[in-house]
């Protein structure tokens, strides 16, 4: 007996003395007259009992069968489900195995059979959050994950996320590369399903932002940054009149921090259940089972019902503004240089002021080429380019060997030795000698 059954009986022993009246007693135990009556009825013809539940130490009509969390044990030791939390795994089995199981009593059937460690609560500390956007499309989340999401079945992806701030709603899609025609790509998606938000939240990755240039000459001072040119598609959300906002901290973009923390969790789950082993298996499933989960069980109700999302005008080409685009000098025969091939403007197409002008060439998300000179687009083919000609150098006529001379006989050293050898006088004697007394002429 309990102590709320102490404290009952109290009250109807008083009431049976009637040393309190009926609605005293209801006043008392929290219940009507009519039940009072009721309970003191029972006390008069069973005792103390009465106070006690008569369904009190036997087994609930709704308790699950012992074949039943078998079963689920069963399910939930396979490989597949390792690391199922209670609430996925109640999911998963209802959706699969047609085994319905409440969350909380199916965590202390895992927890019973070593499938689920019971966590204590931590208190942590208290954290002002930034208050939603009141409108859905007043700012939109937009992050990359890299994460091993087919945990090893095939190749590495990576995970875009766009998600409101507003409502949680979610785009997303893997990539094979965090590149930037990847994430126009995502862009281009978003825009046609949803229109121009009015702005996009991100980090500070090269995509988005070129890096300052600041002068080293005067270390120490502070010298004003240098004005770079926007990324490529920083310059698409220019022409499409969308602000861009950059986080200083991945605590400041915390929505889309957490959505990837979710995903982790669950997506790379669902992913191994399905089988999922190729880029595209991982967008079939996020396609058709996770983003309409998400944004059906996890979005919110903008506070305000106004959708802030502007359509896309007449003057809004998808096509030319999210692409690539470079510019380049059109050199006098009307040619211009790109990618290591040459290009010759078509002879309609040739203007005034086109020769040595400067032309922008959009690389299409589709690999197609556009080339532009102010307004108008130009027509381009492919030409060969002239190929240089080497002169050829003549052959190098062998140069005839020199012989080199002939070794003296043995005879011919003797007569040198005999004509060296042979006695003389000296040069000063030989100028003194009288020629005219000697009678020779020389």
């Amino acid at each position: 007996m309990t102590q709320r059954d102490r404290d009952r009986l109290v009250v109807l022993r008083n009431l049976k003395a009637r040393r309190i009246r009926q609605t005293q007693a209801a006043e008392q135990l929290g219940i009507t007259t009519r039940q009072v009556r009721r309970l003191l009825q029972r006390y008069r013809e069973g005792g103390d009992r009465a106070v006690v539940h008569g369904l009190r130490g036997r087994a609930s009509n709704r308790k699950l069968s012992s074949q039943k969390r078998a079963e689920a044990v069963r399910i939930l030791s396979q490989q597949v489900y390792r690391g199922f939390g209670p609430t996925l795994a109640a999911e998963y089995l209802a959706k699969r195995h047609q085994l319905k199981i409440g969350r909380e009593s199916l965590r202390q059937i895992m927890i019973q059979a070593g499938l689920w460690r019971a966590r204590r609560q931590k208190v942590e500390a208290v954290h002002d959050w930034r208050p939603r956007r009141s409108s859905r499309g007043e700012l939109v989340q937009w992050d990359t994950s890299d994460h091993d999401w087919l945990e090893g079945r095939g190749e590495r992806l990576y995970l875009i996320h766009m998600i409101d701030d507003a409502s949680s709603e979610l785009l997303a899609r893997f990539v094979r590369s965090d590149s930037t025609a990847e994430n126009m790509k995502l862009l281009e998606q978003y825009l046609r399903t949803h229109g121009r938000p009015l702005g996009f939240y991100t980090d500070k990755a090269s995509l988005f932002q070129t890096t300052v240039k600041r002068r080293r000459d005067t270390p120490g001072q502070e010298i004003d940054p240098v004005e770079m040119a926007p990324t490529q598609i920083g310059r698409a959300l220019r022409e499409l009149a969308i602000g861009w906002t950059a986080a200083h901290s991945p605590q400041a973009k915390g929505r889309v921090e957490r959505s990837f923390r979710t995903a982790q969790d669950r997506l790379v789950k669902g992913l191994r259940v399905a089988g999922a082993r190729t880029l595209e298996d991982a967008n079939r499933y996020l396609e058709r089972e996770f983003l309409p989960w998400w944004n059906q069980h996890l979005t919110v109700v903008p506070a305000s019902p106004t959708d802030a999302h502007r359509p896309l005008g007449a003057q809004h080409d998808l096509a030319a503004i999210l692409s690539v685009v470079e510019t380049r000098t059109v050199a006098n025969d009307y040619t211009i240089q790109f990618q290591g091939k040459q290009y010759q403007i078509a002879r309609q197409d040739v203007r005034r002021g086109l020769r040595g002008g400067t032309v922008h060439v959009e690389t299409r998300l589709d690999g197609t080429l556009a080339v532009r000179f102010g307004t108008q687009y130009l027509t381009v083919g492919e030409c060969q380019r002239p190929q240089k000609t080497v002169a050829v150098k003549p052959a190098l006529v062998p140069r005839p060997r020199r012989r080199s001379p002939a070794r003296a006989s043995e005879q011919v050293r003797r007569i040198h030795s005999a004509i060296l050898e042979r006695p003389h006088i000296p040069t000063w004697q030989a100028a003194d000698i009288d020629r005219t007394r000697t009678g020779r002429q020389d």
